[in-house]
């Protein structure tokens, strides 16, 4: 709310100058006449005069009329001023807090933890700042709409509040964080980690919500001022850093600054920028682990990892750029470039072998996946009999009901579905009962480690013999070893994959070793790269014409 222009405040104090000289000369003439008036009716009530005179009569009315005026313009007059201070006092609300929560705004915030490290420093205490980001918040927005995600927020507004002492300034900063600042004892860190703690596990709690419950955490960053050139925009710039470490760490926890952390989040911004233009350069390419029957040794199929051959960074592994891609939603374009790529490429091999991909939680919250992948099967003439889709169980915990509709819909066209990393998850038995999967995939940890370890060796066989309860096909993945392999054949699985059998390769070490073993279509030529077709999807963009990915010797087989 704006103020008035000086011109309408200055009409104002005239009018009500005006008003009040007017009232006053009205009770000075109201004194004169009522007591000429009065004393003139008396004296000829009493018959000693002729009465009160007609003009004095009239001009005593007409200064009670005037007085009468005056009062009410000075009620009004009060009403107004009152209206006015009420109106500055929104205003000054306005400018200075979050109407949601009713916490300070990021400016607020700013101006008075400024001050508040001012007067600590001067004290010799260092202030300790804490910013909050919600995880998922998103979720709870698109699945329950955005009179939940307020309602969340407000609670989680009430949680912090509770939580911090009387003399912290909390704020909403925007979205889903929040800020806090209070002065602590130097040597006293360990006071500011309890109470980092309580508000991450407040947090945590539920929040009850029409006939159900909201359910939520927060990753926590903390910085604290210590030398003088500590500016609010630095700490708050720590913080922030220190949130994303606590994110990075697993999330629902809380991380302190440290100076390496700022290298960290340079090089992740590194990645970023090059992410966002090797996406539209083709630098992210499918490589291929064979799928091998552990009976026969025969080669059943492929399954598709992302690599990304970046011209400045080299060959970068999926671990590295993966999460960066979920957490900057470039995760749906970087998948379907490279599916593609890897659909046009399996394209051309021999019919009985299979391609598996796997896809990212993210992508199995669309509710348009399952079109956009077939869209894409169909422009790349990939038989959907030959596809098989790897989901981690992680990817059903936010809408179960919605996966089921999107794997319902895959299945329904000939896809098939693995349930990839199976007993990493809380809940693998319901996801089984929930979701028609076709196969189950035993996570690499397990394998990997069963030589040495009795309880891995346990597990693998709990998994083989519900899968053959179930009805269901097992792959192993991480086979590493000819002693793990024929571990594995002892319980009966017949199907595995890991660099026992050959390292992942490029696309043209997969076609050698397919022409090797006379197992590409009928035309295909053993050698040379691969035309790709110019297509496009909504989610990448089409492949451009260019060199081949630079040659590598061929893994063993």
């Amino acid at each position: 709310m704006g103020e008035q222009p000086i011109s309408a405040k200055r009409e104002i104090v005239r009018q009500d100058t005006l008003t009040g000289a007017i009232v006053l000369a009205a009770s000075l003439l109201f004194v004169w006449t009522g007591g000429k008036t009065v004393s003139n009716a008396i004296q000829g009530i009493l018959g000693m005069g002729q009465g009160a005179e007609q003009l004095l009569a009239t001009a005593m009315l007409l200064n009670i009329a005037l007085i009468l005026f005056g009062y009410r313009r000075y009620r009004d007059l009060l009403i107004e001023v009152q209206q006015r201070k009420e109106a500055e006092e929104c205003a000054r609300r306005l400018a200075e807090t979050d109407p949601l929560t009713g916490f300070y705004n990021r400016r607020t915030f700013e101006e008075k933890g400024a001050a508040m490290v001012a007067l600590t420093r001067a004290e010799g205490r260092p202030v300790a700042l804490m910013m909050l980001d919600l995880d998922h918040f998103k979720t709870v927005n698109d699945l329950h709409g955005h009179a939940a995600g307020d309602m969340m927020l407000k609670a989680v507004a009430q949680r912090i509040h509770d939580a911090m002492p009387d003399a912290a300034l909390v704020a909403r900063l925007g979205g889903d964080e929040f800020a806090c600042a209070c002065p602590f004892e130097s040597d006293e860190t360990g006071d500011v980690d309890t109470l980092a703690e309580a508000m991450v596990h407040a947090i945590t709690q539920p929040v009850d919500y029409l006939d159900g419950e909201l359910n939520i955490s927060t990753s926590l960053g903390v910085a604290r001022s210590d030398a003088d050139g500590d500016t609010m925009d630095k700490l708050l710039r720590r913080a922030d850093i220190a949130m994303y470490a606590a994110k990075n760490s697993g999330r629902n926890r809380h991380c302190w600054f440290e100076p390496d952390m700022e290298k960290t989040l340079h090089e992740r911004n590194v990645l970023e920028v090059g992410m966002r233009k090797g996406i539209a350069a083709n630098e992210f390419v499918p490589y291929y682990e064979q799928q091998v029957d552990l009976t026969t040794g025969r080669l059943l199929g492929f399954e598709m990892l992302a690599r990304w051959e970046s011209p400045t960074l080299g060959l970068v592994s999926p671990e590295s750029f993966i999460p960066i891609a979920e957490e900057t939603g470039m995760i749906g374009a970087l998948s379907f470039a490279v599916m593609r790529r890897a659909f046009a490429d399996a394209a051309l091999w021999d019919s009985t072998l299979t391609l598996s991909v796997n896809i990212s939680p993210t992508q199995l919250r669309d509710p348009w996946f399952s079109q956009k992948l077939l869209k894409l099967l169909t422009e790349t003439g990939f038989p959907p009999s030959r596809l098989e889709v790897e989901i981690t169980e992680t990817s059903l915990y936010d809408n179960l009901s919605l996966a089921q509709t999107i794997i319902a819909s895959l299945k329904n066209q000939g896809i098939r579905i693995a349930l990839d990393d199976f007993g990493t998850g809380y809940s693998s038995l319901a996801h089984l009962r929930a979701l028609p999967f076709d196969r189950i995939k035993i996570d690499r940890s397990f394998v990997i480690s069963m030589s040495r370890n009795s309880e891995s060796a346990a597990i693998v066989q709990a998994i083989a013999r519900l899968g053959e309860s179930l009805g269901l096909p097992v792959t192993a993945e991480g086979i590493e070893s000819e002693d793990i392999e024929r571990q594995l054949l002892s319980l009966g699985l017949a199907k595995g994959q890991g660099w026992h059998f050959g390292k992942p390769m490029t696309v043209e070490d997969a076609r050698r070793l397919l022409a090797e073993r006379d197992m590409l279509a009928n035309g295909t030529a053993a050698t040379g790269a691969l035309d790709m077709p110019d297509l496009d999807t909504d989610e990448a963009p089409a492949p451009a014409a260019g060199p081949s990915p630079p040659r590598r010797a061929a893994p063993g087989a």
